[in-house]
């Protein structure tokens, strides 16, 4: 009865434990149906019902109660044998699928991407760039890398980068011709170069200072959908622009652009990795993960804006 059935028992405990099959399912990285026909297998081949179900919950029978109660120790103890057995391969191999954002990939590739490579020649790694968030479980990928805020729930989280801080920051020219605003109120007055989302919807500033926090919808004529055109635009004395510190230090330690507001744009938590919740992450999964954390305890990596 039991061969071949590792999978079906891991299911059991995945609704058990998330009370539901769609998040079980989003936790094993199989479709609902999948993991209903698992269970469903399994109860016909023990000829008793696991969970009593109902078009408002999925609860334990008695029955599945004391099968989980049993099992779960098991499948743990089986779990931490096959993860000590891997710490110990030689070479990861394989394709490392990852989806996330233009600006993130800049950030990343030298100290991540390249050096996974570097420290495991036999793996292959593959980066997606999408402006929208996408299922990266439906889409076959390993991971996601977004800022914190944009990271779907029910995924582990792995940090990446210091916290994010908003610039808002003009040339010196826009700055001589029109003057500097004093406060947020102030850019109702300004030529602002607006930023196009991914979504499709219109970026509206964001702002907050001694616990106030709001938003504006800046006017501008100018509106870009990339954060590199609208600092070049900046730097022409198109307008003001809201970027990242990170993306404007450079030109504002050489004088070409100035920044202004700075009080009323605090930070905000920077990238992340995130996967689906499986008990045993793949080898080379959990290889790119101690990478980040070498990573953050040794050198510095900065957080993207979003694209």
């Amino acid at each position: 009865m039991m061969r071949g059935s590792l999978a079906e028992l891991e299911a059991v405990l995945a609704v058990s434990s998330r009370g539901g099959f769609r998040a079980a399912a989003r936790e094993l990285g199989i479709s609902s149906s999948s993991l209903s026909q698992q269970i469903a297998t399994l109860e016909a081949r023990m000829g008793v019902r696991l969970f009593n179900r109902s078009t408002r919950s999925v609860v334990l029978s008695a029955a599945g109660e004391q099968f989980v109660a049993s099992v779960g120790p098991a499948l743990e103890a089986i779990r931490n044998a096959v993860e000590h057995v891997d710490e110990h391969r030689v070479e990861a191999t394989g394709t490392l699928r990852i989806n996330t954002s233009v600006g993130a990939t800049r950030m990343i590739l030298t100290p991540l991407i390249l050096e996974y490579m570097r420290r495991n020649p036999q793996m292959a790694v593959e980066i997606v760039t999408e402006g929208a968030l996408v299922d990266v479980n439906a889409k076959g990928f390993d991971a996601g890398i977004r800022i914190r805020e944009a990271v779907p729930p029910d995924m582990v989280v792995v940090p990446i980068g210091d916290s994010v801080r908003p610039a808002i920051v003009g040339s010196v020219e826009y700055f001589r011709q029109h003057g500097k605003p004093q406060v947020p109120a102030d850019l109702q007055n300004h030529e602002c170069i607006r930023a196009r989302m991914a979504s499709g919807t219109l970026y509206r500033w964001e702002f907050e200072k001694r616990g106030e926090s709001f938003t504006l919808d800046v006017p501008g004529k100018l509106t870009l959908d990339d954060s590199d055109l609208m600092l070049r635009a900046a730097r022409d004395g198109a307008g003001l622009a809201y970027l990242n510190e990170w993306q404007v230090s450079d030109d504002v330690a050489a004088g070409r652009l100035e920044q202004v507001l700075a009080d009323w744009t605090p930070p905000y938590p920077g990238l992340c990795l995130y996967y689906p919740g499986r008990r045993n992450i793949p080898a080379k999964l959990r290889r790119f993960v101690d990478l980040i954390k070498d990573v953050r305890h040794g050198s510095h990596v900065e957080s993207p804006p979003q694209d």
